[in-house]
């Protein structure tokens, strides 16, 4: 049991220390960040869409 235990702990502290080298090359970071503000612009200009259909749903229910 305690060699499971040390090959696990060994594959976590390796799979560790590549994430933090990969973390440390900055290259695409540039994108990565025009993505996301991509996606939270998009994220709310469908909430504003989502918004103002439901609001002219509304009052467009309220014509006589």
């Amino acid at each position: 049991m305690l060699k499971v235990l040390i090959l696990l702990q060994l594959a976590v502290l390796t799979a560790y220390d590549d994430l933090r080298a990969a973390r440390r090359d900055e290259r695409g970071s540039v994108t990565t960040e025009h993505v996301l503000w991509a996606v939270a612009v998009i994220a709310i200009v469908g909430i504003v869409v989502a918004a103002v259909t439901t609001y002219v749903k509304t009052q467009a229910g309220n014509i006589k």
